[in-house]
């Protein structure tokens, strides 16, 4: 049984570091794009933004502090969304490189993936017969020899410096049962203390699969291990977004979506814009009789620390 549900908090991921700039003409790539990407999506109904940097010449995932930093300002000036900064970074960074803009900005929320895995883009590089950039089949096709690194250390370092020392709340993402076992060795632990928010990630290749049996086994494994002191929402990759955020919503989740998770709005089309798909997400659970909630909202039922509590 997740934390009671009156509303439904909608994130969505603007960026992110799996797709490319050859997968989609519409993919936020200078600091100017994510801003205004993750403004319009807060303006369709998203109450948390999930932001990653690129580097603006080519694309390419960067944890550089200076990037971020060129978004950050505005997108707090112009909306109250609840910015959330990844702490998953890209796959060709550093544990400590992918720490080193949350701590500089200290922001109300961070991910935090609950575990190492095989995390694989390579299948990915035979769609495409010509590239933008020369980085982009290089990078994905060192998926094939990559473990996405985050051992306990890893997380307990991001746990006290971030989380105890920042006041940062943490969007945990588990890609598989075994993930919110950990997160629940560390609710054990007393290194993190309800409410959470619980990130269950559907259709990596490496992680649990996408079929609705998996969606229901792991809100009963989480039912089981945090009982009503965590939020549950979904993420649905690729072709799967929609499907899965949707069921989820309808059995008392919240949802995810955006252009790190799926590059589509629907079979064969591409999303133009974060806004679209928010908006077709909002769409759905108003037809389903479904109140969104405010980034206000979020802030209450996530305890966070308030957006004038950070460093940007």
């Amino acid at each position: 049984m997740a934390a009671r549900r009156d509303k439904v908090i909608i994130t969505c991921a603007v960026t992110g570091s799996i797709h490319t700039p050859t997968m989609t003409p519409y993919l936020p790539v200078t600091p100017e794009e994510i801003a205004a990407e993750a403004i319009g999506a807060w303006r369709a109904g998203a109450a948390i933004i999930h932001l990653h940097a690129r580097d603006p010449r080519d694309g390419r995932p960067t944890p550089d502090p200076k990037v971020f930093m060129q978004f950050l300002p505005r997108i707090k000036a112009e909306t109250d969304a609840v910015i959330n900064i990844t702490t998953g970074g890209g796959h060709n960074m550093t544990v400590q490189q992918r720490l080193e803009a949350p701590l500089a900005a200290k922001p109300e929320m961070c991910s935090l993936n609950m575990g190492s895995m095989n995390f694989g883009l390579f299948h990915l590089v035979g769609k495409y017969k010509e590239w933008k950039h020369e980085w982009e089949p290089q990078y994905l096709e060192a998926t094939r020899d990559f473990i996405f690194r985050n051992t306990y250390k890893d997380i307990e370092f991001s746990l006290e410096h971030l989380g105890k020392e920042c006041g940062t709340k943490f969007e945990f993402e588990c890609y598989d049962v075994g993930h919110l076992y950990n997160l629940a060795h560390f609710v054990d632990r007393g290194l993190v203390e309800p409410p959470m928010l619980v990130q269950t990630i559907f259709g990596i290749l490496g992680g649990i699969g996408p079929e609705t049996d998996n969606l229901m086994h792991m809100r009963r494994t989480a039912d089981h291990l945090f009982g009503d002191s965590y939020h549950w929402s979904i993420l649905g990759a690729g072709r799967h977004q929609m499907g899965l955020v949707t069921m989820g919503a309808i059995m008392g989740g919240h949802c995810r979506v955006g252009l790190e998770d799926s590059i589509y709005l629907r079979k064969g089309e591409l999303a133009h814009s974060n806004a679209a798909q928010v908006a077709k997400i909002r769409t759905i659970l108003s037809e389903l009789s479904l109140d969104i909630a405010t980034a206000d909202e979020a802030r209450e039922m996530l305890a966070l620390k308030g957006r004038n509590n950070v460093a940007f």
